[in-house]
């Protein structure tokens, strides 16, 4: 399918995925960019989904790998986190493989949307500390919660994935915002990880077009993630601010009008 897309197109995908590895190690939300440029070229639904979880996966494994040499976060400590988000990431996959080509092309612009407005609106609750959580077990049970669920999710859709965690590390852990982002990148890469997996079986996967975009993704991410940990939350906030709210006036015109 890559030889029938024409060179300019391809340069400009090549360019969103800059802009989304970058965004999405930041603050999270590159899918918000990805996967409608995927949509916009005429790609199915699921083709859409699985390549842009090849190149997500680029993205997230150079943010997740930056903020671990950095020490901000630990994968012992969050073991539990791991496990759920990988159940919820299968979970999803097959579910979204179960969902008509139609119905899901109408539904995953609403979803985009959707997202993009909660993290737009959602306030990011203010904490200053850099401390870890105390092990008990009502956090063994948020760990698992929000591991499914947000697993779940990210194999079903995808786009605001990052964001999501960033903001719920942030709010279940009192996480500061640069601890969440390491936290959210590592759980991000798992969650990829384990759909593209899934996605690949499913035989839902442009390698082709999905490894040119994710060459870029990884490029974005890896300057995303220095510049957050360089500038941290004065530099992070008002980018991802910024970006969603475009990418919801745009999704709202593709959508409705």
């Amino acid at each position: 399918m890559i030889e029938m897309i024409e060179p300019s197109m391809l340069l400009i995908l090549g360019l969103v995925a800059l802009a989304a590895g970058f965004i999405d190690a930041v603050a999270g939300g590159g899918g918000m960019l990805t996967v409608p440029a995927l949509l916009s070229i005429g790609l199915p639904p699921h083709i859409a989904l699985g390549t842009n979880k090849l190149a997500a996966t680029f993205a997230s494994s150079t943010a997740a790998w930056t903020y671990y040499r950095k020490q901000l976060f630990s994968p012992r400590f969050w073991r539990a986190s791991f496990l759920a988000t990988l159940i919820g990431a299968i979970t999803g996959t097959l579910v979204v493989d179960l969902i008509s080509t139609d119905w899901l092309e109408k539904v995953l612009p609403l979803i985009i949307l959707a997202a993009a407005v909660y993290t737009v609106w959602h306030p990011h609750p203010k904490v200053h500390s850099n401390r870890l959580p105390h092990r008990c077990r009502t956090f063994r049970k948020k760990q698992w919660l929000q591991g499914t669920s947000l697993g779940f999710y990210d194999g079903l859709a995808g786009p605001g994935t990052g964001a999501f965690w960033t903001v719920s590390n942030m709010a279940l852990y009192r996480l500061d915002i640069l601890m969440a982002s390491g936290l959210a990148k590592a759980m991000n890469f798992t969650s990829n990880l384990t759909s593209l997996i899934t996605f690949a079986v499913l035989g839902h996967i442009n390698f082709a077009l999905g490894l040119t975009m994710g060459i870029c993704l990884m490029l974005g991410a890896y300057i995303g993630a220095h510049s957050a940990i360089r500038f941290g939350a004065k530099f992070i906030r008002p980018v991802f601010v910024t970006v969603v709210i475009i990418l919801a006036i745009k999704l709202a015109w593709q959508a409705w009008l």
